[in-house]
C-alpha cells in the first residue's frame, strides 16, 4: 500500500523532478572540484591521552551513540516500506564515527574517504525514506541504487578529485526536505522535526566553516569542527525522535 494518496504524476513530481535535476547539471557544467588541502588543517590540533586531534576524535563518539539508538529502534519497530531506509540511515550514523574518528586521528584525502563512504550512504538512506514516504512507498526500491550512486560519488572524488557528484549527493536529501513537506503530504505526525534536524545541521556546516574563529571565541576551549560533530550527531537524534514520537494522522 502507498504511504502517499498521490500516485498519479502531477505538477508536484514535475517540480521534485527539476529540483532533482537541475542542480545536478548546474554541478556538472562546472569545472571539476578538487578537494582543498587546507580542509585538513583544523585548528585544534591538542593530543591528550595520546590521541592526537583529541576532541576532533572523541566528538565522534557522539555518532556512534545516536545511530546505535537508532538502529535498536529500527530493529524493534517495523515503520513499512521506508524501514530499511531508516535503518540504513542509522547504521551509516554508527559507521560514520569509525570513519571520522579513522580520518581525524590522520587527516588526509586517503582517509577521508572513510568519512565520506558512510555519509553518502546515510544521506542516501534519508533521501529513500523521504521519497518513500512523501510520495509513493514503491520509490522504497530506491534504496539500493541511491546507495550505489552515494558510494560512486565518493570513490569518483577520490580516483579524479572531483567533488561536484558528492556535493550533489551530501546536499540534495537536505534540500528536499522544505520541497518535500510543501508539496506533500505525510502520513505521520511530528514532521517538524525534520526541519529541526534540518537547522541543525546547518548550524553544523557553519560551525565547520568557521573553526578557527569558533575556537577563538571559545577561548580556544573548543573548535567549530568539534562542534560540528556534535551538532550533526544531535541532527540525526532529532530524526530518530521523530521516528520514536510519530504516529499515523487519523
Amino acid at each position: 500500500m502507498s504511504t502517499s494518496p498521490t500516485r498519479n504524476f502531477s505538477w508536484r513530481h514535475a517540480v521534485l523532478v527539476l529540483l532533482m535535476i537541475f542542480p545536478l547539471v548546474l554541478l556538472l557544467t562546472l569545472d571539476p572540484i578538487p578537494q582543498d588541502l587546507a580542509y585538513h588543517h583544523f585548528v585544534d590540533a591538542g593530543r591528550h591521552l595520546g590521541v592526537p586531534n583529541f576532541f576532533d576524535v572523541i566528538s565522534n563518539l557522539a555518532f556512534l551513540l545516536v545511530g546505535a539508538a537508532g538502529i535498536a529502534f529500527c530493529l524493534k519497530n517495523h515503520s513499512g516500506p521506508s524501514h530499511s531506509a531508516w535503518l540504513v540511515l542509522f547504521v551509516a550514523v554508527s559507521l560514520v564515527s569509525f570513519g571520522s574518528i579513522y580520518y581525524h586521528w590522520s587527516p588526509s584525502n586517503e582517509t577521508l574517504v572513510w568519512d565520506r563512504l558512510p555519509m553518502s550512504i546515510g544521506f542516501m538512506g534519508l533521501l529513500t525514506a523521504l521519497l518513500s514516504e512523501y510520495i509513493d512507498s514503491r520509490l522504497s526500491s530506491l534504496l539500493v541504487p541511491l546507495i550505489i550512486l552515494g558510494i560512486g560519488s565518493v570513490l569518483y572524488w577520490h580516483f579524479f578529485d572531483d567533488l561536484r557528484l558528492y556535493a550533489w549527493v551530501q546536499f540534495f536529501p537536505l534540500l528536499m526536505i522544505p520541497f518535500l513537506m510543501a508539496l506533500f503530504r505525510s502520513r505521520f505526525t511530528h514532521q517538524w522535526l525534520l526541519l529541526s534536524a534540518l537547522a541543525l545541521y546547518a548550524v553544523a556546516k557553519g560551525s565547520e566553516a568557521y573553526d578557527r574563529a569558533v575556537f577563538q571565541i571559545t577561548g580556544e576551549a573548543v573548535s567549530g569542527h568539534t562542534i560540528k560533530h556534535l551538532l550533526a550527531a544531535a541532527s540525526c537524534y532529532a530524526i530518530l525522535i521523530m521516528l520514536q514520537r510519530r504516529k499515523l494522522k487519523a
